[in-house]
């Protein structure tokens, strides 16, 4: 019988789809399967998951992906989990049931409990220990706003009947039988709850939210020994040893390991890190320090510029206005205009994030003329997508950190008209890589430091490649006044 060749599985669990993909050695996909899953919109600016979903839809993309790779001769030697971040779940621990369904990272139904907090001069005190600012963004109000609201919750936490987790947490509950409650250090950065000096939750923002510490998980490094599978799941027990935030893991998947690397992810949403060194950086634009992982006890933070809204805008031509039938058809009808005819979209579906934060933002389609039609619309939605990476990395040059080239990854860099356009605006070169889905990725190679497949950050260096290269071709006045006519589409947006 020939040995079988060891590779590594990574569980990806997206805002509208999970995935399981598994890779060799070197980085290369040998096998993987995707399912997209149902997003609940229960009332204007909420947004919600079953958590039955969530789990149901990973396990079977990862059964598949695991038998796939059994039969062209792999064997997993470990799982790494990565997830969209800050969606919050609260289950009963004797069970295994939510409470309620997962509120999502988009939801706004706490704003106005922010707002609150920041009549209330809090804000200042938040964003100090925990690098965030005060948005519905982040899971600690959506905890709060569970526990006050689901009968009987606040009783059952305070009892330790209940278990808080985002995504992450989750999966590795149900991965493991519910034996291990866990987290890693860059989920745990995103609750609101983390002490950013201390890398521990914080006591003090505990009682500020009525939150008992008996629900949280543990925290644990990026790399680390979250326990084993179950045996029932894949006919034998797989170790779990790697676990980080979608956007932290695509940051190792891109090799961002110097001070000053950066990317950007190009998903649901638009996610730009900057690895910032061994102390977390402080922005004076409105830009969030977090971590971006941690490995044997050694701490990289991050800058971080966060947009709600990118491929979700291509979606919502999709599925929405229902002009295009995929979101390959988008390319077609930009690239076949010879401009934007003033036309801008500003994707604010569930409010503006970095570097504005106005949660009580709404998107606006402006310019249209008898003229604008189907190509027009969806060349804005590329373009908006562009401008809000623009956003970004002219508020990360304010706080003195100016990038050369920026590598970027996810489900819409396969766009060329978009990654060309991006280095026009951006000015700068965008680097695409060989393989493009670095989130899962980056979890892969977490999983395989824990268990010795890599022996250090240099040894997974030697996987990355590039597969292309966009260099800013726009006329500067050109770009100038693309940027104008952005910035002043969000003006009319904008509420504070």
């Amino acid at each position: 019988m020939s040995r079988k060749t060891t590779a590594l599985m990574a569980l990806d669990q997206g805002t509208t789809s999970s995935r399981a993909m598994i890779f060799d050695k070197a980085g290369q996909v040998v096998a993987a399967d995707q399912m997209e899953f149902e997003q609940h919109y229960p009332a204007q600016g909420w947004v919600e998951h079953d958590p039955d979903d969530l789990w149901s839809s990973s396990l079977k993309v990862a059964r598949r992906a695991y038998e796939q790779a059994q039969a062209r001769g792999y064997e997993v030697a470990a799982i790494g989990i990565t997830n969209q971040r800050e969606t919050t779940i609260i289950w009963d621990r004797q069970s295994g049931k939510p409470i309620h369904k997962a509120i999502v990272w988009q939801d706004r139904r706490t704003a106005q409990r922010c707002r609150d907090l920041k009549a209330d001069g809090v804000e200042e005190m938040f964003r100090a220990r925990t690098g965030l600012l005060l948005d519905p963004y982040f899971s600690v109000s959506k905890i709060a706003w569970l526990l006050d609201h689901v009968d009987g919750a606040r009783r059952a936490a305070e009892n330790g009947d209940l278990a808080f987790g985002t995504v992450d947490s989750f999966l590795l509950w149900n991965l493991t039988g519910g034996r291990e409650h866990a987290t890693d250090v860059t989920n745990a950065a995103r609750t609101g709850l983390l002490n950013l000096e201390t890398l521990e939750w914080d006591d003090e923002l505990l009682r500020l939210f009525r939150i008992p510490a008996a629900i949280l998980p543990q925290i644990k490094d990026c790399a680390d020994d979250f326990g084993a599978s179950d045996p029932a799941l894949f006919g034998a027990s797989i170790p779990i040893c790697g676990m980080a935030g979608d956007q932290q893991a695509a940051s190792i998947g891109q090799c961002c390991f110097a001070p000053g690397s950066i990317k950007s992810t190009y998903g649901t949403g638009c996610f730009v890190l900057m690895n910032a060194g061994s102390r977390p950086p402080v922005s004076q634009n409105r830009l969030l320090s977090t971590v971006a992982y941690r490995l044997k006890g050694q701490t990289a933070y991050a800058l971080e510029g966060s947009i709600f809204i990118a491929g979700a805008a291509v979606q919502w031509l999709r599925d929405g206005l229902k002009i295009i039938d995929s979101a390959a058809e988008s390319e077609a009808l930009a690239s076949g205009l010879a401009d934007n005819s003033g036309v801008y979209l500003v994707p604010a579906f569930t409010g503006l994030g970095a570097p504005h934060w106005d949660p009580d933002a709404r998107g606006a389609l402006l310019g249209l003329t008898r003229a604008t039609g189907p190509a027009q619309i969806a060349r804005a939605a590329l373009e908006a997508v562009c401008y809000q990476t623009h956003d970004l990395l002219a508020a990360m040059e304010s706080d003195g950190l100016a990038p050369q080239s920026l590598r970027v990854d996810g489900g819409m860099v396969g766009n060329d008209w978009a990654m060309q356009f991006l280095a026009d605006i951006l000015n700068i070169t965008v680097e695409r890589p060989a393989v493009r889905e670095t989130t899962a990725l980056g979890a892969a190679y977490l999983a395989g430091l824990q268990c010795g497949i890599y022996e250090n950050l240099a040894d997974i260096e030697q996987n990355w490649a590039l597969e292309h290269r966009f260099t800013p071709k726009m006329e500067p006045e050109a770009r100038k006044g693309l940027i104008h006519g952005w910035q002043n589409a969000v003006d009319r947006v904008k509420t504070c």
